[in-house]
């Protein structure tokens, strides 16, 4: 799950009781949001960027890390990236999504171990709300972060289309999309109405079942008029907008559809204006929309734009850009919750293009500046308005739970305005503080990332499971850890879930293959221990990105191949 909570025992005797958000992780975020936007506000956003700048040399003074991996050799310490088969990490990377299906499986399901799940959610409530995914290593359907989910994996399939059909995974993209979208349609019940969550973390987190004999509370929670959610309506939105363009030739009917209903969230959002955690309490703990929904109606305004052309979406992203913080806030973090540096680079692709009106030059040029601030700061370029920072094997790192989201996601945004560069013909400058930056160094960058999930980091393991010789065997994940029921059709109840899956100390006996986890700390520690959730529980929305970054890392291996080919000049 996020980084605001944690999991539950059923044993308060055996293991801690940890029930509801741990208040210091949560204090710690919305710490870190509020010093960024007041250094904003002076431009030193350094709070988020400072300390830990480490040697870039790998490899040294890891003897201390114990990694108790069920494989053996393999991986080892750095290199390139020239040995990745980034072909293989996209097709693992879609894979995943079919492990964390909810609802009734299709006849192609290709991850066998998982079957039908969740058949009756949103019965008590009279709506139909089978479908979708479990955001993590939980039974719960969360929202926003599923939403947020589908607006990345639309997003790749956008920006990547090419060398995702190159690489053979066209239509697993668009299952992968289909199947979030499909849910969102049935979430979206009413014009202002938006069911927002089904299942309770804090219930779900005393039991540890697989979701096929889930026993928790299948309660649904939405948010409408008197309970407004702007944030999670605008992000549920833009998912839309953004995948009505990749269905636009293939399917214009479910293109439509998807449109039709992004535009009615949209503008439920921005009437019945109000927090998400605020109307659903139950939410707060695990998924609390920290930076507002501001950012999340900029997000949805230009993702709109792009997918109408209206002119009036993009009127309400200039207008709405300073009281909502769009060219306000300078962020060194892109995520579930806060998608400031997305909405930048988006409107920086405007500008690069020159698809604006006059009026509107002023305006975007802040939201570019913005999204420098970003890039350079990502690429320790930012000076005294701070950087990102980078472990001694060349990590970004953001905080400890789960960063390799922020991992993925900065990766993800290189790679796209390396593209947008590249193609605007500006030069393929950017301009940084501490100097230029040309656009070679984002995709530089963007590829070390992903060397660094695929195993180039000093333990040499590979923290996208499934890939190379050795990677986490523990995974925090219910239906992973689990026997399937495949092999074992016995019912499995909460407290034997604990007893015999939970606490055992051999490996999953089902590789969620593809999930990326949260990965290592700091010092390039990671510990493959199952109630290690802060490095060892995956999450939709760290792989989801990388669907992108891996296609276009291929089509660039693929290319070099092709050039340098025996036999060939």
């Amino acid at each position: 799950m996020t980084q605001m909570v944690n999991e539950a025992s059923a044993h308060e005797s055996m293991m801690p009781s940890i029930k509801g958000p741990r208040e210091e992780e949560k204090n710690q975020h919305i710490r870190s949001l509020e010093q960024t936007k007041q250094s904003t506000e002076s431009s030193a956003s350094a709070t988020m960027a400072r300390g830990l700048k480490m040697s870039s040399s790998l490899c040294t003074a890891f003897a201390l890390v114990l990694l108790p991996f069920v494989a053996a050799a393999g991986g080892g310490c750095g290199g390139n990236g020239t040995g990745f088969d980034y072909r293989r990490a996209l097709h693992s990377s879609l894979l995943y999504f079919e492990a964390q299906r909810s609802g009734h499986l299709p006849y192609n399901q290709r991850v066998r171990w998982r079957g039908h799940s969740g058949l009756a959610d949103g019965l008590q409530q009279g709506v139909d709300l089978v479908g979708g995914y479990y955001d993590a290593g939980d039974n719960v359907k969360f929202g926003l972060p599923m939403a947020f989910t589908v607006t990345m994996l639309s997003w790749s399939a956008i920006e990547f289309a090419g060398e995702i059909a190159a690489a053979g995974e066209w239509r697993h993209v668009l299952e992968a999309i289909k199947w979030g979208t499909d849910y969102l349609v049935k979430a979206h019940a009413e014009p202002d109405v938006l069911w927002a969550e089904v299942g309770d973390g804090d219930t779900d987190h005393y039991c540890w079942q697989r979701p096929e004999d889930m026993t928790t509370s299948r309660r649904a929670y939405k948010v409408d008029r008197d309970n407004p959610g702007s944030d999670i309506a605008g992000e549920t939105a833009a998912a839309m907008a953004a995948a009505s363009i990749v269905f636009r030739r293939s399917d214009p009917h479910y293109s439509h559809l998807l449109l039709h209903h992004a535009q009615q969230l949209f503008e439920f959002g921005d009437k019945y204006r109000g927090k998400y955690d605020s109307s659903v309490a139950e939410a707060r703990g695990y998924y609390a929309s920290v930076s507002g929904y501001g950012d999340e109606m900029l997000w949805a305004a230009l993702w709109l734009h792009r997918a109408t052309g209206r002119a009036e979406y993009l009127d309400y992203a200039v207008a709405m850009a300073d009281e909502f913080g769009g060219t306000g806030w300078a962020v060194t973090e892109f995520s579930w919750d806060v998608k400031y540096a997305g909405l930048q680079i988006l409107a920086a692709k405007l500008l690069l293009e020159g698809r604006h009106r006059p009026e509107h030059q002023a305006t975007l040029e802040q939201y570019k500046s913005k999204a420098e601030h970003y890039l350079c700061a990502c690429l320790g370029k930012n000076g005294a308005a701070g950087n990102v920072n980078r472990t001694a094997g060349g990590m970004l790192y953001v905080r400890r739970w789960n960063n390799m989201q922020y991992v993925t996601n900065a990766a993800f945004l290189l790679a796209v305005h390396y593209r947008h560069l590249a193609a605007s013909g500006s030069g393929s400058v950017l301009r940084c503080p501490d100097g230029a930056a040309h656009a070679g160094e984002l995709l530089a960058l963007a590829r070390a990332q992903a060397d660094y999930v695929l195993g180039a980091n000093p333990a040499g393991v590979s923290y996208m499971v499934g890939y190379g010789r050795r990677f986490p065997r523990r995974v925090h994940h219910r239906a992973a850890s689990v026997v399937s029921r495949r092999r074992d059709g016995r019912f499995v109840g909460c407290v034997q879930g604990y007893d015999h899956w939970f606490r055992r100390a051999a490996a999953n006996p089902n590789v969620v293959v593809g999930a990326i986890v949260g990965g290592p700390d700091h010092r390039d520690r990671f510990g493959d221990r199952r109630d290690n959730y802060m490095q060892t529980e995956a999450c939709t929305y760290n792989t989801a990105p990388m669907v992108g970054v891996f296609a276009h890392l291929h089509s660039e291996a693929a290319m070099e191949r092709r050039k340098y080919k025996p036999g060939k000049d």
